[in-house]
């Protein structure tokens, strides 16, 4: 069972934008429903949340990472759990041991990992660094997204545990390492068809397949066409 520290936040203008990646710790028993934390907001409902998207989980030994490499070119900032806007925070849980489709009990609660986390603009705004989110797609650090099984209440020390794992399961690593690695690898793109990725993979997915096309990442990343 791995301990786990648990995240919320309200929607606020901070850091140039209207957001919620500012979470605060809770430290009282937590009332899951199919959408999440029950109280926690997002201020972009079209591309955060919903019920494929329900929870994020971010590796907390990530954050060493990012503190030692962006120390080594000058840039000091406060590299602390939650700052990524993730609901869940762990130790030893990761993209290289954390498969789609993966089922874990935390509480009375079960989730579903469902997709890795598409890193955005807003990241960049929020530690003020140029590209960071693309840093982030391309070292595989996104963490991942959950769909809510069963509600229920999780209480104050309720640690998580996986307790499924998909026949044909990939890590969040190696789903990253295609879908943004190599995203037109029509035999990669097929595979990961086979997984219980979300509704909004498998669509991209789909069209590059019928396409051959990339989808532009550039508002995502950057915020501009």
């Amino acid at each position: 069972m791995t301990q786990v520290k648990a995240f919320s936040g309200k929607i606020s203008h901070a850091y140039g934008l209207t957001t919620a990646i500012d979470k605060q710790l809770i430290t009282d028993d937590i009332i899951i429903n199919e959408y999440g934390i029950a109280g926690d907001e997002s201020a972009d409902p079209k591309h955060h949340g919903g019920l494929e998207r329900a929870l994020h989980h971010y590796p907390r030994e990530h954050y060493d990472f990012w503190q030692s490499h962006y120390q080594a070119l000058g840039i000091e900032r406060d590299w602390c759990p939650s700052s990524m806007g993730e609901n869940i925070s762990t130790l030893g849980l990761d993209e290289n041991n954390v498969c789609i489709g993966d089922r874990f009990q935390w509480g009375e609660v079960i989730l579903e990992v469902s997709q890795p986390r598409s890193p955005c603009f807003k990241l960049n705004k929020r530690w003020d660094i140029e590209k960071f989110s693309l840093h982030m797609q391309q070292t595989n650090k996104c963490g991942w997204l959950y769909r809510v099984i069963t509600p229920g209440v999780v209480t104050s020390d309720s640690g998580i545990v996986r307790i499924s794992q998909t026949s044909c399961s990939m890590t969040v690593a190696q789903v990253c390492d295609i879908y943004f690695g190599d995203p037109l690898n029509k035999n990669a793109l097929t595979q990961l068809l086979d997984i219980p990725l979300s509704n909004s993979w498998r669509s991209s997915i789909e069209k590059r397949l019928a396409s051959n096309e990339l989808e532009n990442w550039n508002f995502r990343l950057f915020g501009h066409p």
